[in-house]
């Protein structure tokens, strides 16, 4: 704890007009006090304004006037599904700024840092890699913040990302665009290592951070467990999984929660192209949003349940019919779906077409009933991946037509099988547990003792806790 510096921010941040929610506000940000609510109505969501800081949760109404009772989500119609079970989707491109949830990971991340005095402002850069939208996240969290900072993330990733990160750094040289697509990661841990060298320069690595890990738990398994418990009203249902592509695995943490009070089991969600988690596999892959060819080191690997693969080609194709004029109208003309729930489609990224697809696959491996729901999460929207919409029209060499919509739908959605999920047992686990050392202990230096505590429990419940514990010191930072 460095108490000169927490007073020097507390201090600047008073200045600009920054007060830090509370872990229990991003809970329930109906505890949120009522001039912050009034304040926020006549704000806009993508505002560089530090007010924006209270919209960092899964509570935002569509038009973001106000707050929901419960997270938006939505049931997936049984007749698109083709499973009885109800697969609840979780939107997370209601989040501000960037309109997708790694926001929040990026506060998580950055906020111990604040509290104890470890971060100065007027010194340190933060350092946010990524494959993706959590850098993004960073940037934006630290410009409302008046933070200095640097995106890292593969130069492959969809232009719509670069574009986002233009408007929003103070200087374009803050974009470090690493070798490679989603699969390259190690790219950008290279990168890390070589910015380390600088003492000035925080790196506040996804892929490694605790906090990343607990934010998650401690706000995104709570919300979710609230649109559950909402479709599950006063029936039987029960939710039997929570299904979330690895990535960082920040957001696979929610499952933690959910497992603790809903007794879900957990299923991780890798590309096909790239089966780590089954196969000690490699490769490149189209699912932005899922970095791979390792193991992140906040993957609570030993309390997984399983492993599910899905090709990009799967996403890459029904993206185009959620997302084209051709493909919705085939959906509604042809499959008979209701144009309200067809609208709602590009809600969907990659990363969620993906979860969804493993959510079918898992309900047809366990033989789910109606009263069974797998809950799971749309990161982002499909706004994201508009040029790579494009990519995929282009392979079609213009012959996209009603025709092709009932090939992709059938291949690709109707035709989910059980294929490439793998229930995990104790030897499975411990397996994809120890893959996780070539990444950290040989090439990235934690020590082995560090490595090894991750495989019991309390380790992570500590974590966990200790997020939790952190709303006394916020409001102590924000009073001086």
């Amino acid at each position: 704890m460095n108490e000169k510096i927490i007073h020097k921010t507390s201090k600047y941040f008073k200045d600009k007009g920054v007060v830090l929610p509370q872990i229990s506000e991003l809970q329930n940000p109906h505890s949120i006090h009522d001039d912050i609510k009034l304040q926020l109505k006549s704000l806009d969501k993508d505002a560089m304004d530090p007010k924006n800081l209270f919209r960092v949760h899964w509570f935002n109404n569509r038009d973001h006037s106000n707050f929901s009772t419960v997270p938006e989500h939505i049931v997936l119609p049984n007749e698109f599904t083709g499973v009885e079970a109800k697969i609840i989707v979780n939107i997370g491109r209601l989040f501000p700024m960037i309109t997708a949830h790694k926001v929040l990971a990026a506060y998580g991340c950055l906020l111990p840092r604040i509290l104890n005095g470890s971060f100065d402002y007027e010194k340190h850069k933060a350092v946010w890699p990524s494959t993706g939208n959590y850098c993004r996240g960073g940037v934006a969290i630290s410009r409302i913040l008046g933070l200095k900072s640097v995106a890292i993330l593969p130069e492959g990733m969809s232009k719509e990302r670069f574009n986002w990160l233009e408007k929003w750094v103070d200087d374009k040289n803050d974009i470090i665009k690493t070798t490679g697509t989603e699969s390259n990661v190690k790219e950008i841990y290279d990168a890390c290592n070589e910015l380390k060298k600088n003492p000035n320069n925080d790196i506040i690595n996804q892929f490694d951070e605790y906090y990343n890990y607990a934010i998650h738990r401690a706000v995104t398994g709570p919300s979710f467990e609230k649109s559950f418990l909402e479709v599950k009203g006063s029936t039987n249902l029960k939710a039997k999984f929570y299904v979330s592509a690895s990535g960082s695995s920040g957001t696979l943490a929610a499952g933690d929660y959910l497992k603790d009070n809903l007794d879900a089991k957990i299923a991780v969600v890798e590309a096909l192209e790239c089966p780590t988690l089954l196969n000690n596999g490699y490769g490149e892959h189209n699912i932005q949003g899922i970095g791979d060819k390792h193991v992140p080191l906040i993957h609570n690997v030993m309390n997984t349940d399983f492993v599910v693969g899905i090709t990009d080609q799967a996403t890459n194709n029904l993206n185009m019919i959620f997302n084209t004029d051709v493909g919705q109208q085939y959906l509604n003309r042809k499959k008979g779906f209701e144009i309200d729930f067809i609208k709602r489609l590009p809600e969907f990224g990659f990363s969620t077409i993906a979860n969804i697809l493993a959510s079918i696959k898992i309900a047809k491996y366990m033989k789910l009933g109606k009263d069974d729901a797998i809950i799971t999460v749309a990161t982002d929207g499909a706004d994201l991946y508009l040029s790579e919409l494009n990519k995929t029209k282009e392979e079609f060499k213009g012959i996209y037509d009603e025709t092709s919509c009932g090939e992709i739908f059938g291949q690709f959605l109707k035709g989910v099988s059980t294929d490439n999920t793998l229930e995990l047992n104790q030897k499975d686990k411990e397996r994809i547990f120890n893959l996780g050392y070539y990444t950290w202990v040989e090439q990235q230096g934690i020590n082995i003792n560090d490595f090894e505590k991750r495989r019991d429990q309390n380790f992570w419940n500590e974590h966990y806790q200790y997020m939790l514990s952190l709303d006394d010191r916020i409001k102590e930072f924000n009073s001086i």
